[in-house]
């Protein structure tokens, strides 16, 4: 493919210019660029006759004066990428009675105009050596892109996502005592590994500048007691028998402390790790623990804090003063009169006059499975065989609530479309200093440190509109689960039941079975299962 391009030449009682076709698909003259070319040649011409020669695309010589060809010599047009990656030329040809430009006066224009580092000399030689590139673009000068790197990564070697639902018999019965909570690990055993950065690789602009790749994220292992760490900072292993957990981003290994009974002959019980109570917790005692807590018995009037999981294989008997608060899931036998805070998921077998509040969903099954009195709250859908009572017990459900989630959308919102007026308000300067440095303008210092620092402020606010776009896809994935959220009664839903669905609510006024009920058309409808 070959663009137009023009000459001045000699002509029959004269001089004209050239117009020479563009061949294979290849560009028409910009009429413009003629004119300027004409203009600086201080010849006089006709605009339309010019205007319609460019425009026509075809193969013409225009006559333009009776008097001997000027003296033009070889020319050319320097286009500069905007990531200064790349120096294109444009060569016009000198006239017939002009003089070519010299390779050395071509390399002497480019020091010039500050391009000093990859040079085309090959392609360059060839121009000048030979007939010369006319029509087309030559590169002249290419710089090198960085190699961009990658983020560290970390690498577990136990399960980070223990999510155990209770098994259900075929009978209907739910086991609670043989439920596997936890990572045991060996002493020797490999935990976490680092896979370093890659810094990747510097470039050069054809200015000689340094590009430097963007910025990895470099990672270091946090952990607790019972882990060692390599020589070379990257891999953690147990130091002890025991069982490992995440908790944030902090590796535990811990030996469970395990107890017959928590009463008088224990105290309360505070642990970094994991407890284990194979009796009873007894009235207004207390254990609170970074790991998980497991009781095999019942929990009666406790109180029992964790940041991991709770699990109680014969029930909550809250006595109307007991609490449960966990990190992350609660598996209980029954739940009665108690407060009940759980990060992950709560299963059970009947919730009793209880604040139950969930950041997953609630199942409440098993030969009982019923949700009496009370409040019982989770973010996405809670499951229940047996809702409310034949004597009417006030039983509120609310499903698909999260307002913390909801004001930081707000403000995300509002963070990005102030991201987005500072780069728009910045692209026009960058774009402006480009296009006047490719035509040779000159700058003041004050002119190129205020680009620079536009520049440095205008990756700055890319980098955050990246980040702040991620943060709201995942909040709209976790609003897309919000929006189908969901009441299932799997058996009877009984009147004195209020649904309630984000900022929607319904009273059940009649006994109805196997349904569901989801926000539609702005109000709560009971659907078939």
């Amino acid at each position: 493919m070959q663009n137009a391009y023009f000459k001045l030449v000699n002509v029959p009682d004269g001089f004209g210019v050239h117009l020479f076709a563009p061949k294979d698909g290849g560009e028409k003259i910009v009429t413009q660029e003629l004119i300027n070319y004409l203009d600086r040649a201080s010849v006089e011409y006709d605009m339309s006759q010019v205007k319609n020669a460019a425009e026509s695309g075809e193969d013409v010589t225009l006559t333009l004066g009776k008097y001997e060809c000027p003296k033009v010599a070889e020319q050319y047009t320097l286009t500069i990428a905007p990531d200064n990656m790349l120096a294109v030329a444009k060569f016009i040809p000198a006239s017939d009675t002009g003089e070519r430009m010299s390779k050395e006066e071509f390399l002497k224009d480019l020091a010039y105009r500050q391009i000093r580092f990859g040079i085309q000399e090959e392609i360059i030689n060839k121009h000048f050596d030979g007939p010369g590139f006319y029509g087309i673009q030559v590169p002249v000068a290419r710089g090198v892109k960085p190699r961009h790197g990658s983020d560290a990564r970390m690498e577990y070697y136990f399960n980070t996502k223990i999510s155990a639902h209770p098994e259900m018999a075929e009978d209907g019965s739910v086991d609670y005592f043989h439920l596997n909570m936890l990572n045991h690990c060996k002493e020797g055993d490999v935990l976490a590994r680092i896979i370093p950065e890659d810094k990747g690789d510097p470039g050069t602009t054809i200015q000689g500048n340094t590009v430097r790749p963007r910025d990895v994220r470099t990672l270091h292992h946090h952990f607790g007691n019972n882990i060692a760490l390599s020589e070379d900072r990257l891999t953690l292993t147990s130091k002890v028998n025991g069982h490992v957990m995440l908790v944030g981003d902090q590796v535990f290994v811990s030996n469970v402390y395990e107890v017959e009974n928590v009463d008088n002959s224990t105290g309360n019980i505070q642990y970094d790790g994991s407890v284990k109570v194979n009796g009873n917790v007894a009235t207004n005692f207390e254990i609170n623990a970074t790991g998980d807590v497991i009781v095999n018995g019942v929990v009666e009037g406790a109180t029992i804090i964790s940041q991991g999981n709770i699990t109680i294989a014969r029930g909550m008997k809250g006595m109307s003063k007991g609490v449960l608060k966990a990190g992350g899931n609660v598996i209980s036998k029954f739940i009665e009169n108690s407060t009940v805070e759980a990060g992950g998921f709560i299963d059970t077998e009947s919730i009793l006059h209880s604040n139950v509040q969930s950041g997953s969903d609630i199942r409440v099954t098993g030969k009982k499975g019923f949700i009496t009195g009370g409040r019982v709250q989770a973010e996405s859908v809670v499951e229940v065989r047996t809702l409310g009572s034949t004597m009417g017990a006030p039983t509120v459900v609310e499903v698909g609530v999260n307002p913390k989630l909801k004001t930081k959308y707000i403000d995300t919102q509002k963070e990005v479309s102030e991201i987005v007026k500072t780069i728009k308000n910045t692209q026009p300067v960058i774009q402006n200093f480009t296009e006047k440095k490719a035509k040779g303008a000159r700058f003041t210092p004050e002119q190129i440190e205020y680009v620079k620092k536009s520049a440095a402020l205008l990756e700055q606010k890319k980098k955050e509109l990246e980040e702040k776009s991620a943060e709201l896809k995942e909040l709209d994935e976790m609003f897309a689960q919000i929006k189908t959220a969901s009441v299932r009664v799997t058996g009877e839903v009984y009147p004195g039941a209020t649904i309630v669905i984000g900022d929607l609510s319904m009273r059940v006024n009649d006994s109805y079975r196997y349904c569901r009920f989801e926000k539609q058309g702005g109000e709560v409808k009971m659907l078939p299962l």
